[in-house]
């Protein structure tokens, strides 16, 4: 199987310009190619995970990746799937983000010798001549085009400002100077950044007469249709201090059965042999297929040690037993009143509820328990000094976090 015929089979290709271009590139290790990764957090998130995936198994392959940090286009934001204009960052705000992905990404990708690079676009983008970039670029772009792009339609129903509209002209330079500072030839990115790239081949095109090429990748969805990854306080996040490893494997270790053989294929480096074979497991040993998914996925975020201690938790608490790698959450002295604190405060002080009205709406719901007990109601009040002992806290089945002072 070729290493595009493996993608093919992985499910990771969405969309493509020049298949036959393409597939002579990958296939023999003649791709210098490009993802973009705007820094609008101090953390990647899975959806990034999946872009990191696929530039490792194509480094791997003896292909060339180029990260390309987008601390120029962060100033802007793009409006790709959203339906309000992004939050403005200030300069160091995105500084400080571009800092911690780096370091981030250096996990997946190997960048000693010549093997990859990475390079920021505020390199080139914040010294720009506003007049000069009209007049080398401009002409090349059609307004009427640009505005029939997917990524445009949803925002102008609510309107798009023109700061927003930039943002496919500056994703098309960046791919036009990256084809010529670095012999790039070709841009990976989400199912969603497809009008973009197709933008930058373009521009490379009519300025200077060569070939590039695109390819997205499908936005991992479960068997629902709703974007994976999500939880209920945002994205599921790759920085530990911000999704515990427990709760990162847990969300693996949960997903629908529809979707564990997908997610094994797009996001794992298990043979698909060996992928193959579970998919006709069912029962007991699907859930071991599930086990497994959410093993890979953290050993390959958080390394083998913190995924083993997740495992070992995960199996600690499904026998009804109490694992030290549960996480845990430390109450202070304001939450409590005349030594007592109320269900909705400790619900919501372990950190699994967006707010006081879903913690109510869960315990009305009956799933929420302290101790084994279930929650009667938010009026419930718990002694201090209860938590000076060991107390475990459950939301639903398979939500569980250790409190005490």
């Amino acid at each position: 199987m070729t290493v595009y015929e493996e993608l093919q089979a992985r499910g990771l290709i969405a969309q493509v310009t020049d298949e036959d271009v393409i597939k002579e590139l990958v296939n023999n290790g003649k791709a210098c190619f490009y993802i973009g990764i705007d820094p609008t957090a101090d953390s990647l998130h899975i959806g990034h995970f999946m872009t990191l995936c696929l530039m490792k198994r194509l480094q791997m392959s003896g292909n060339k990746p180029v990260c390309l940090m987008g601390g120029g286009t962060a100033m802007i934001g793009d409006p790709s799937g959203k339906t309000d204009m992004r939050k403005m960052m200030t300069r160091e705000t995105i500084e400080h983000n571009v800092e911690c992905i780096k370091k981030q990404v250096s996990r997946f990708i190997d960048f000693s010798g010549d093997k990859a690079l990475l390079v920021n676009n505020a390199d080139w983008l914040m010294d720009l001549n506003y007049i000069e970039m009209l007049r080398e670029i401009g002409p090349h772009f059609n307004v009427n085009i640009m505005l029939r792009a997917e990524c445009y339609k949803q925002r102008l129903e609510k309107g798009l400002s023109f700061l927003e509209f930039n943002y496919m002209i500056m994703q098309a330079y960046d791919f036009y100077i990256l084809y010529q500072k670095y012999g790039c030839n070709l841009e990976f990115g989400g199912d969603d950044q497809w009008s973009n790239m197709l933008a930058g081949t373009e521009l490379i095109r009519k300025k200077l007469g060569k070939d590039a090429s695109a390819m997205t990748i499908p936005l991992l969805t479960n068997s629902e249709g709703v974007k994976m990854g999500k939880t209920v306080s945002g994205a599921l996040w790759l920085d530990e201090n911000k999704t515990s490893v427990y709760d990162f494997f847990q969300y693996w270790r949960n997903v629908d059965d529809a979707d564990v053989i997908k997610c094994l294929k797009m996001i794992t480096f298990l043979p698909l042999e060996e992928i193959e074979e579970m998919s006709h497991w069912e029962g007991a040993e699907l859930n071991k297929a599930k086990e497994i998914l959410a093993f890979e996925v953290t050993k390959q975020v958080h390394g083998e040690k913190k995924a083993a201690k997740a495992l070992e938790a995960a199996r600690s608490v499904f026998s009804g037993g109490v694992s030290e790698n549960m996480p845990e959450v430390t109450l202070t002295d304001d939450m409590f009143k005349d030594g007592k604190i109320d269900a909705v405060t400790l619900a919501v002080s372990t950190g699994l509820f967006s707010s006081n009205s879903d913690a109510r709406r869960m315990i009305d719901q009956g799933s929420i328990s302290v101790n084994k007990v279930k929650v009667a109601t938010k009026d419930d009040l718990f002694d201090k000094e209860l938590f000076e002992g060991e107390v475990i806290f459950q939301k639903g089945k398979k939500k569980f976090v250790k409190i005490h002072l």
